[in-house]
């Protein structure tokens, strides 16, 4: 049901554009208005979730570990695995960033006769993971030639690195094959595994959709179809400049790829995608473990009045004493003589 839902989804989303290109010739509301809906969308959705999470409280130290923590001297501790500073913490954060440190560590099991229990390693969906945002990534960039005027100094040898297998004219990049394979290959690990499956939702086949889609549209545009790359640019800078025209003969192939673009920015504060800027105001890793160091008191606790076990033996020595509990203060002597209690 839900990979139906989503597939439908993306289907109309390039319907609308098509129908609208070709049939209404609403060029301008999807060159210019869409584009600019999508920018305020991604920039105030970003801002209030950032905002969100920042009040969010976090009176105690919860990070996930995995190594062996600080204690006695001749213990080796696992400074990455489990930190309790804040050096430690951002070389913990960087291999999370930049190698999808937790992502590396994951493994799956099943159970088999006898019963017997099986661990498999899973570095495939890392690696498929890491391709993806490291050529998302390279193509955002590589895309900047669009919107400056004057290229900056280090896309153009991103570019020629990217495109150094040249095959055919224009040159085929490798991260465009890169993005297409590894969304493909999450797309396909969702259906064919029955546990992904079942816990699968919309929203988690409509991303991939999406970005699968993109990817079709972006490469149409630069290998199968006629599309003129200086009017692209063309209408890119009038964006930046808020100054939008949309020229004639774009061609209505990159208009989808555009609203597609546009729907993604606008979508992506609010969907499981935000992880992206979530990693980094996350508790479970941006903190170091040391609640065995440091004590942490929450300055979210309002004041409670307690009553204290010296309190409640003064308030109960003498029933206690009866019942024979122990207690840290005998009565007095007087109080124990049968004449005491008589009185």
């Amino acid at each position: 049901m839900g990979i139906r839902f989503s597939l439908a989804a993306v289907v109309a989303l390039v319907l609308a554009v098509f129908l609208g290109i070709k049939a209404a010739g609403l060029t301008y509301f999807f060159g210019v208005c869409v584009p600019y809906a999508a920018i305020l969308a991604f920039v105030g959705g970003v801002v209030y979730k950032v905002l969100k999470w920042r009040r969010s409280p976090v009176p105690f130290r919860i990070a996930t570990t995995a190594g062996q923590q600080k204690s006695l001297p001749w213990i080796k501790q696992d400074r990455l695995e489990n930190p309790v500073t804040k050096k430690e913490v951002v070389g913990r954060m960087l291999l999370e960033v930049f190698l999808f440190r937790s992502l590396f560590r994951n493994t799956k099991f099943q159970m088999d006769q006898g019963p017997k229990l099986y661990y498999q390693w899973e570095k495939w969906l890392w690696l498929a993971g890491l391709l993806f945002h490291y050529a998302f990534f390279i193509i955002l960039v590589r895309h900047l030639r669009f919107f400056t005027n004057s290229l900056p100094f280090f896309v153009e040898p991103l570019e020629r690195l990217d495109g150094f297998l040249q095959v055919g004219l224009p040159g085929v990049y490798i991260t465009d094959a890169l993005f297409i394979v590894a969304v493909t290959y999450l797309f396909i690990r969702r259906i064919v595994i029955p546990q992904m499956r079942y816990m699968s939702l919309p929203a988690d086949y409509f991303p991939l959709l999406l970005l699968l889609t993109i990817g079709v549209t972006g490469i149409m545009t630069r290998y199968f179809t006629k599309v003129d790359l200086l009017k692209v640019k063309q209408l890119a800078m009038s964006l930046v400049t808020f100054n939008p025209i949309v020229p004639e003969g774009i061609g209505v192939i990159f208009f989808i790829h555009l609203f597609l673009v546009s729907i993604l920015l606008a979508y992506f504060p609010f969907s499981k995608l935000m992880h992206a800027g979530g990693v980094f105001l996350s508790p479970t890793r941006n903190q170091p473990n040391d609640s065995r160091i440091v004590r942490h008191i929450n300055p979210w606790n309002y004041p409670v009045k307690v009553h204290t076990y010296a309190e409640y033996e003064d308030h109960f020595r003498e029933k206690m004493v009866e019942a024979g509990l122990p207690v840290e203060k005998e009565l007095p002597a007087e109080a124990t003589t049968p004449q005491a209690g008589k009185e």
